[in-house]
C-alpha cells in the first residue's frame, strides 16, 4: 500500500486502507477469536497498513482488549484510533456515555487500560449526542492533547454544520484542530456526499469511511444462498443495505461487470471506488481470507471511464441548495454564460 497524508492539519502518513476492528472479539455473539485477529493484524502490517480504527463499544470492549495484546512490541508502528460516546457494557451509565467532557475523560482512561498504552493517536467522538455543545467537546480534546493522552481529534457521525463549527472554532482559537471526519460511504450509501464529504475536503480533514461494501451487499455474495444470519450480524445489521431496489440491482450488476473486466472481486471494485474519492476506506474483515480480499483493492486502479460508470449508476438526487447551485441556468447566471470555460478547483473551497 501507498501512504497518504491524513488531511491538511497533520503530517500523519497513513496507509490507503484503514483496518477496522469491530470484528475483533466475540462478545456480540459473532466476530473473531484472538489468534485469527493476530493473523489479520500481522498480514495488514505486512501489506504496509498502519492505521487502526476501534471503539470503546466494539465487542463490548473486547476489540480494544485484543488490540492491547496484539500491539505489544509494535505499538509505535501504528496510528491507533478509538472512539468514545457509546456504552461499553452493562456497567455504563448516563455519565460515561454521550459527548460530555466527563464521559470523554472516563472513556479515555478505560480505553487506555484496555489498549495497554499511554496515549490514543486519533481520538474520535463516536456519534453526536445532540446536546453537548461543541465548545465543551473542543475544550475536552485540548485538555487531553496538553496532557499527552491523545495526539489528534476527530468527529464521527456528526452533521456537516457541526463539523464546520468545530473546525472554525478550533482554527480561530489556535487550539488542537479537528483532524478527521468519519462517515458512511459506499456505492449504495452516498448521502454523505450532499454535505459531509464536501465539508470534510473543504476543511482539510482526513476522511475515513466505514462500510465501503454496503454491509457486504457489494461483494455480491448475498445473491447466493447463505447463512440467514450473516447479513444481520455486522453492527446488528445497521450498515447492511439489501438489494431491494432496481437501482441497487443496477449498481451491483455494474460492480460485477467492472470486476470481471479486471479479473478481481466485486468487493475490490467497491472499496477502490471509495478510495478514488480521496477517502480512506475502513475495512472490517472477520477472517484472514476476507482481509486479503479487501487489501487487494489497494492494487486496483479504476479508469476514469469506470469511475464515471459507477458514479452514474449509483447517482442520488440533489438536495437543496444543490438543486439550485447545480442548475445549468443558475450556473450561467453567476458566470455570465461562461461556466463551461471556467476551470474549477480540484477540491471544494470553504
Amino acid at each position: 500500500m501507498r501512504y497518504k497524508l491524513f488531511g491538511t492539519h497533520t503530517g500523519l502518513r497513513v496507509s490507503e486502507l484503514v483496518l477496522g476492528t469491530s470484528n475483533f472479539g466475540t462478545r456480540w455473539g459473532h466476530g473473531t477469536e484472538l489468534p485469527e485477529a493476530r493473523r489479520m493484524l500481522d498480514a495488514y502490517e505486512e501489506a504496509g497498513g498502519n492505521i487502526l480504527d476501534s471503539s470503546n463499544g466494539y465487542q463490548s470492549g473486547e476489540a480494544e482488549e485484543f488490540l492491547g495484546e496484539l500491539l505489544a512490541g509494535r505499538r509505535d508502528r501504528f496510528v491507533v484510533g478509538t472512539k468514545f460516546s457509546v456504552a461499553t457494557d452493562e456497567t455504563a451509565n448516563v455519565l460515561t456515555t454521550g459527548n460530555s467532557r466527563q464521559a470523554m475523560v472516563a472513556s479515555l482512561e478505560a480505553s487506555l487500560k484496555r489498549l495497554k498504552t499511554d496515549r490514543i493517536d486519533l481520538y474520535w467522538v463516536h456519534v453526536a449526542d445532540g446536546v453537548t455543545p461543541m465548545d465543551e467537546i473542543l475544550r475536552g480534546f485540548e485538555d487531553l492533547v496538553r496532557q499527552g493522552k491523545i495526539l489528534y481529534a476527530g468527529l464521527s457521525d456528526f452533521p456537516a454544520w457541526r463539523v464546520s463549527r468545530a473546525a472554525t472554532l478550533a482554527e480561530l482559537r489556535g487550539t488542537v484542530p479537528i483532524a478527521g471526519l468519519q462517515l458512511e460511504h459506499s456505492l449504495v450509501a452516498r448521502t454523505a456526499e450532499a454535505e459531509l464529504i464536501e465539508a470534510g475536503h473543504g476543511l482539510g480533514l482526513g476522511i475515513t469511511a466505514f462500510s465501503p461494501l454496503g454491509g457486504g451487499v457489494l461483494t455480491g455474495k448475498y445473491r447466493k444462498p447463505l447463512d440467514a444470519t450473516g447479513r444481520e450480524e455486522g453492527l446488528n445489521g445497521a450498515a447492511f443495505h439489501p438489494e431491494d431496489t432496481a437501482q441497487r440491482t443496477a449498481i451491483l450488476d455494474t460492480v460485477i461487470a467492472v470486476a470481471e473486466d479486471h479479473e478481481v472481486t466485486p468487493g475490490e471494485v467497491a472499496i477502490a471506488w471509495v478510495a478514488s474519492k480521496g477517502i480512506f476506506p475502513i475495512i472490517g474483515p472477520r477472517s484472514l481470507k476476507q482481509l486479503r480480499e479487501n487489501l487487494a483493492a489497494a492494487d486496483l486502479r479504476l479508469s476514469a471511464e469506470e469511475i464515471e460508470r459507477l458514479d452514474a449508476v449509483s447517482a442520488i438526487p440533489d438536495i437543496f441548495p444543490y438543486t439550485v447551485l447545480n442548475d445549468p441556468r443558475i450556473r450561467g447566471l453567476i458566470s455570465a454564460g461562461q461556466d463551461a470555460r471556467i476551470d474549477t478547483r480540484s477540491q471544494p473551497v470553504a
